[in-house]
């Protein structure tokens, strides 16, 4: 049986700290990594930039993935934008070794990589390393999903805990994608996904755990839970005036894609897939696809608040953002 390799944790001199911003959807992250660039330049450095999305790695998801402008991307360089079809999939460990080998690119011509996104599970893979578990099987996974149409995300989640009850404790019913892999980890390995992890422990980056020397956490988490999702609100409007189910209808002309991708389970793509085949409302879409953003933030906080010596921001305070440049800028000084 072939498994996926351990991905060693990039090893960079402790002198040459990599600056990594992270935060919920919404939180200024973009807005702060190119205040940084702009400022690197007016001192003669050069930044370049490395998207840690897992949405914005598509072509042609770019409205509701809130993706970087093409004038921010002429003024900054911009790396793992636009490298994929959305019919395609990309993964953790895909992420680990791209965003090593990058980081070791930007040096090598004299710049500045900075990380930014919010997919923690990436953050995982390149911080920390993945465990060793079996890659996808094609047949398995189109037969997971056939048997799931027929009975249903949550059958498919009973089915789960019958074989891997502790991946099933920690697993919502509707959670397709963990749930699809958790049963095909099983039937390719015939043990549970837990028992695996077990076997083969590998720091996950949350539970207390400690940030590599050679990264430097910055952590953009707004106090105001409150206005953050006025703020959501707010942008997923400009989303749908921008045109997004514009965005969304041009995807669907697409022969290849389906609902059941990676990419159309972006949040936001999939509410409105599911309103553009007629399953829901434009009231309901709108309100799904703020419950999902706002669902995807609490975790992303949930996560960013368990790792230990990460440096915090509050986007929302009156100083917040110009306090968390600023510890960026004394982070350059050592390039």
């Amino acid at each position: 049986m072939q498994t996926e390799p351990y991905i060693q944790p990039m090893q960079s001199p402790e002198s040459y700290p990599t600056i990594c911003i992270v935060g919920p959807t919404g939180a200024g992250k973009t807005h702060l990594a190119m205040s940084l660039a702009e400022y690197a330049k007016s001192i003669g450095l050069t930044i370049e930039l490395i998207s840690m999305d897992s949405a914005l790695v598509y072509r042609g998801l770019d409205i509701g993935s809130a993706k970087p402008t093409k004038a921010e991307q002429k003024l900054v360089a911009h790396h793992l934008i636009d490298i994929l079809e959305p019919s395609e999939v990309y993964s953790a460990a895909r992420f680990a070794k791209d965003a090593k080998r990058l980081c070791e690119e930007i040096r090598n011509r004299g710049n500045i990589p900075v990380v930014v996104g919010g997919t923690m599970l990436y953050w995982r893979a390149w911080a920390h390393g993945l465990s060793s578990l079996p890659p996808a099987n094609i047949e398995i996974r189109a037969r997971l999903e056939e048997q799931a149409k027929e009975m249903g995300w949550p059958a498919m989640h009973a089915l789960l805990s019958t074989v891997d009850a502790v991946t099933a404790v920690r697993l919502k019913p509707n959670d397709s994608q963990r749930v699809q892999r958790a049963l095909e980890v099983f039937e390719i390995t015939g043990k549970p996904m837990s028992a695996l992890l077990a076997e083969a422990p590998s720091d996950d980056g949350r539970e207390g755990s400690i940030i590599p020397s050679w990264i430097k956490l910055v952590s953009l988490e707004p106090s105001d839970r409150a206005r953050l999702h006025l703020n959501l609100e707010k942008r997923f409007d400009e989303m749908l005036s921008s045109g997004l189910i514009e965005e969304v209808e041009k995807l669907k002309q697409n022969a290849s894609l389906h609902a059941d991708l990676p990419a159309i389970r972006s949040v936001g793509y999939r509410q409105v897939w599911e309103y553009l085949d007629g399953q829901i409302d434009s009231d309901q879409m709108r309100y799904k696809a703020l419950a999902a953003t706002r669902q995807l933030g609490k975790r992303q906080l949930t996560w960013l608040r368990a790792i230990t010596g990460r440096k915090t921001f509050d986007p929302f305070h009156p100083d917040g953002l110009g306090a968390a440049l600023d510890y960026c800028k004394a982070n350059l000084q050592s390039h």
